[in-house]
């Protein structure tokens, strides 16, 4: 009845029987149950007779959760397929083009195919750099540190941005920030995920619309929020958007150069400096990303402070 009181699942609930029943008569099996929940599990379950002089007591039932695993197990799978696809799209269309021009004809369609191909190599090279800033991110047990101004880490973030949302007709604003405001982070990399927020706000945003890039703190926190005005997200999308390769709208980010990676690389990068990201969404409206990482204590805070205003005195 453990199945059936719990998750009101009658397929997982008669298989347990059944289970239980072969058990008592002696024999031992293994399933694995899918839980369909909410929310979603996998269950490997083992039943086994107890015997005690020849005699049949009763039955074992061992229960695990393979919840995890087999999550981990799809996505490595889903990883590889979408590394595969991603990767050969771009080669794909490199080729043709190439043997397009090859052919000959006409100047101004040479110079359209040749223009597709650079774009093509683009996308290619930017697959690649968020592969290899993925890979190193993770492979990082800790990142470097340095108690780095959040007017630079924002200012930096959103300069990065500018080309973009100057040709997509989209307006950047970032709140003021106290220049003395700091967290103890790897610079390159919280620039490199805030910037990351920011671009694909831009992506899912409309010409004449405001990207807005906003900055507070707690007693231990400081949060960059990234608000958009753009399409939102629906609700069934939003657990899985940080994943690797996941895209709520695959033709619309394929066609502002996307790659999948940019969310996941975010998260990784929260974690990895002990905090967190994450998102609100209303579809026709807007999402917010927020950025969450340790801010430093107040003694920390006023070193810094003293330094900069040291430093100031020099360079005057």
């Amino acid at each position: 009845r453990f199945l059936e009181a719990r998750h009101t699942d009658a397929i997982a609930a008669a298989a347990l029987e059944e289970m239980l029943i072969d058990a008592c008569r002696g024999e031992s099996s293994t399933r694995e149950l899918q839980l369909y929940g909410p929310p979603r599990e996998v269950l490997a379950i083992t039943a086994h007779p107890l015997v005690e002089a020849g005699q049949i007591l009763g039955a074992m039932v061992v229960i695990r959760d393979m919840t995890d695993a087999r999550r981990t197990d799809e996505v490595r799978r889903d990883f590889v397929a979408n590394v595969s696809h991603e990767l050969k799209t771009p080669v794909g269309a490199l080729g043709l083009l190439a043997d397009t021009i090859s052919a000959g004809g006409d100047e101004a369609v040479t110079l359209q195919l040749a223009e597709r191909i650079a774009r093509e190599a683009e996308r290619l090279a930017k697959i690649i750099d968020d592969l290899l800033d993925l890979s190193i991110i993770e492979s990082q047990e800790m990142p470097e540190r340095d108690l780095v101004p959040l007017t630079l880490i924002v200012d930096q973030s959103v300069e990065r941005s500018r080309p973009g949302a100057e040709a997509l007709g989209i307006e950047l604003v970032s709140s003021p920030i106290a220049a003395t405001l700091a967290a103890r982070c790897d610079r390159r990399q919280v620039v490199m995920a805030i910037t990351n927020l920011i671009d694909n706000a831009m992506k899912y945003s409309e010409r004449g619309s405001r990207v807005e890039i906003i900055t507070s703190t707690t007693s231990n926190l400081v949060e960059i929020a990234v608000c958009d005005e753009g399409i939102g997200i629906p609700s069934r999308d939003l657990e899985r958007i940080f994943e690797r390769f996941y895209r709520v709208d695959r033709a619309r980010s394929r066609a502002t150069g996307g790659t999948g990676l940019g969310l996941s690389i975010v998260r990784h990068v929260a974690q990895a400096h002990g905090g967190e990201v994450a998102v609100e969404s209303t579809e026709g409206i807007g999402s917010k990303f927020r950025f969450r990482i340790p801010i430093e204590a107040a003694g920390a805070m006023r070193m810094f402070e003293a330094e900069s205003t040291k430093l100031g005195g020099l360079n005057g």
